[in-house]
């Protein structure tokens, strides 16, 4: 892949069903990421220097978790010219997520459904891997987020041991850390979204990152991940319930549920999170509300259906400081990130 132009490579990548795809692409990228090869897909990294949650990020484009579920491929990402990379979602046992066939394309709308359901090697091997991350060792060279949610065999009214237990592992090694409540797939995790149960998580998470703290001697920022598949009351009590309890900043959004953009499509109707061109309208609302209800200040992250530079400038003009990538990285390559730290960073100064 890496010595390809991409859209040739996407081609070829295309002819493979889109996990084969993606599972060839990542173990390219970590067999090639420590080698000369890597200037196949390396480019100049945008310098849009912020400062947000405390974190100095070198620009304002990042890759969203659930690309690089296990940290496999830090150093590959971060010579794309990200400001940031976040990976995971991370659990704390090993599990293999949902039966395939699992994640579909569906090109006429430029959007994936996936219903993976968290598969991951487990915290341990995650952790291996990030501290293998040759980026890791040079200071300043790249904000790394580490994405933490529950096993799919933990009950619901357990949830919280998870995310704890994930807290206390990645905490010494991260630079933020996002709760993730809001993937589809699996069972029950959005009612982590409502409430009480939301209120119940952060404050316990809150009094742990207290403690690991006062262990490690830094604070680490606490992000928290929700769904594009809310309404405005239930934005309001999350925005209420993440400022209550100290949390430093909201990743907006994950998947939809909804189909209205892909019907009659190939794969349209399939289970699962879709991703991609038709979640950006519904991501765009969520951050406008969020910036409402949480003033001028509270950290948001923009993520959902970026596919160009103007669609990442859109996210700040919605109201977002920060923007990821993912689906789009799949549809258009290496070069939108360039071509989206340029955008957000002319917003970011018209907005200024």
């Amino acid at each position: 892949m890496a010595l390809l132009p991409y859209p040739l490579a996407r081609t070829l990548l295309f002819t493979l069903d889109a996990e084969s795809a993606h599972d060839l692409t990542l173990d390219t990228l970590a067999r090639l990421q420590g080698t000369p090869l890597r200037h196949g897909w390396q480019q100049a990294r945008v310098a849009d220097p912020v400062e947000i949650a405390g974190l100095r990020f070198p620009n304002r484009v990042g890759l969203a978790a659930g690309l690089d579920k296990n940290a496999r491929c830090i150093d590959a990402f971060a010579a794309m010219g990200f400001g940031f990379v976040e990976v995971g979602t991370v659990t704390p046992r090993a599990q293999p997520g949902n039966p395939r066939p699992r994640m579909f394309r569906l090109p006429r709308a430029e959007a994936l459904i996936n219903r993976l359901g968290f598969n991951n090697d487990g915290l341990d091997a995650f952790l291996d891997n990030v501290r293998r991350s040759r980026v890791r060792q040079v200071r300043d060279a790249l904000v790394l987020g580490l994405n933490i949610g529950k096993n799919a065999a933990t009950p619901i009214e357990r949830a919280t041991d998870d995310y704890l237990a994930g807290l206390d592992g990645v905490y010494p090694h991260a630079d933020y850390v996002t709760v993730n409540i809001s993937s589809p797939n699996t069972a029950n995790l959005r009612q982590l979204q409502s409430d009480e149960a939301l209120a119940g998580l952060l404050g316990a998470l809150a009094a742990r990152r207290s403690e690991l703290q006062a262990r490690h001697g830094r604070r680490v920022p606490l992000f928290v991940k929700i769904a594009p598949d809310l309404v405005q009351e239930q934005i309001d009590v999350i925005a209420a319930t993440l400022q209550r309890h100290g949390m430093d900043g909201v990743v907006a959004t994950n998947t939809t549920l909804a189909r209205d953009a892909v019907q009659g499509l190939p794969h349209g109707q399939e289970a699962g999170g879709l991703s991609g061109r038709p979640v950006f309208e519904a991501s765009n609302r969520v951050i406008r509300q969020l910036r409402t209800a949480l003033g001028p200040q509270f950290p948001i992250v923009g993520v959902g259906g970026v596919l160009s530079g103007a669609d990442a400038a859109a996210k700040l003009q919605a109201g977002a400081d920060l923007v990821q990538i993912y689906t789009g990285l799949i549809y258009k390559g290496p070069a939108l990130v360039p071509q989206a730290a340029r955008a957000v960073a002319a917003a970011a100064r018209d907005r200024a």
